[in-house]
């Protein structure tokens, strides 16, 4: 592997190595998310919620679109790393078993940004 892709794959291993950064793509896979609604979901204060998309955003695993006054952040479709492409695909099929991301998929319909952020 040229150096480069040495990079880009440990950046990607460590991006997944902490559990609330697996539990925001996890999230992320039902539909895009807001700071204030992964905090919420987290029970995280919003700086830490900030510093765990960013390390998830450096591993190209999630991209973001402002909306107004909102940060829409989504998984990455893939084009720029073909390590975080591969994790984000398995991970598809991976934890969906888990109660942890159980506990979250239940509760993710009640967190509306709407009645958490209210800018």
């Amino acid at each position: 592997m040229r150096a480069g892709e040495m990079e880009q794959f440990v950046t990607v291993m460590k991006a997944l190595s902490d559990p609330n950064r697996v539990k925001i793509l996890k999230m992320l896979q039902k539909r895009s998310l807001c700071v204030c609604e992964l905090q919420a979901a987290l029970n995280l204060a919003q700086p830490t919620v900030s510093k765990h998309l960013k390390v998830l955003e450096g591993a190209e695993l999630v991209t973001f679109e402002k909306d107004g006054l909102w940060v829409n952040y989504q998984l990455a479709a893939g084009d720029g790393s073909p390590f975080a492409a591969t994790m984000l695909g398995n991970l598809r099929h991976w934890l969906n078993r888990d109660p942890e991301v159980i506990r979250m998929y239940e509760a993710l319909p009640g967190i509306q940004r709407g009645a958490i952020c209210r800018k």
